[in-house]
């Protein structure tokens, strides 16, 4: 019985090891796009490119209209690259929202080794960039899946108008132990995300959509998250929705409308 304790104990070394230096290939799911690739896109936009440092370079695309209510400035989900994700963009500028995507590094074009730090001052970067141009109190920061984490750090920092978040995590932490239930998470993870300390820290007031059958992150998790600020956190529960399909539900688009309408 000893012998094979002491080969669990070892395979469970062995493998936190392995998760410790391969995570970011279970967490992040890129893709990688050539740095002369071609935007096209039937509506106006613009690419921007964000240099935050020497070896970093943060890409984004800027959907704009004419005489814009505000800013949404969107943060997506762990895969894929803007290229894909712009598609939403329509979600918002159709309510004459300016729209701004970036990729994180390593997406898309966007250049640079990644860590939570680092990604964090980034995404701060391009907020003080757009901030520039634009009226905070017209800015909305909009965060999908993973993207949760940064726009609530963000929303912490800064005084935008709202916090939207898409079905967020409460914990990253807890996301991640779901499939890797032995491992002392606690230790081995390098990427945290805070969202459940971040979100107390946030001014403005905060909406959250989340779909009832969304199997990779429960709703519980939002339902955590509003329980931490029941007057400044709105929580939409949308039936039947799943992790990735929330814009194919009415509930969702009627939000979005409601929110952005003047």
């Amino acid at each position: 019985m000893l012998q094979i304790a002491l080969y669990i104990i070892l395979g469970l070394a062995a493998l936190s090891i392995i998760v410790y230096f391969l995570q970011e290939k279970f967490i992040f799911k890129p893709e990688k796009l050539k740095q002369d690739f071609v935007y096209k896109y039937d509506v106006p936009f613009e690419e921007l490119f964000f240099d935050v440092e020497p070896g970093v370079r943060i890409n984004g695309l800027h959907f704009t209209v004419d005489k814009p209510l505000g800013l949404v400035l969107y943060f997506h989900g762990n895969s894929r690259s803007i290229k894909g994700w712009a598609k939403y963009a329509k979600d918002f500028y159709r309510y004459q929202y300016d729209v701004v995507l970036v990729d994180y590094r390593g997406f898309g074009k966007s250049t640079g080794k990644r860590n939570e730090k680092d990604m964090l001052n980034d995404m701060q970067f391009v907020y003080e960039t757009l901030a520039a141009k634009y009226n905070e109190n017209h800015i909305l920061i909009y965060g999908r899946s993973m993207g949760s984490g940064f726009a609530a750090k963000l929303a912490s920092d800064n005084k935008p108008r709202y916090l939207i978040l898409d079905a967020p995590y409460f914990s990253f932490k807890k996301a991640v132990e779901r499939f890797f239930l032995l491992l002392p998470m606690r230790f081995v993870l390098r990427f945290h995300m805070r969202t459940d300390k971040w979100i107390t820290k946030v001014n403005c007031h905060t909406y959250i959509l989340h779909g009832t059958k969304d199997w990779l992150l429960p709703i519980s998790n939002s339902e955590k998250l509003q329980a931490l600020n029941p007057r400044k956190i709105t929580l939409i529960r949308i039936p039947g929705g799943r992790h990735n399909n929330l814009p194919s539900f009415p509930g969702y688009h009627n939000f979005v409308r409601d929110i952005l309408s003047p």
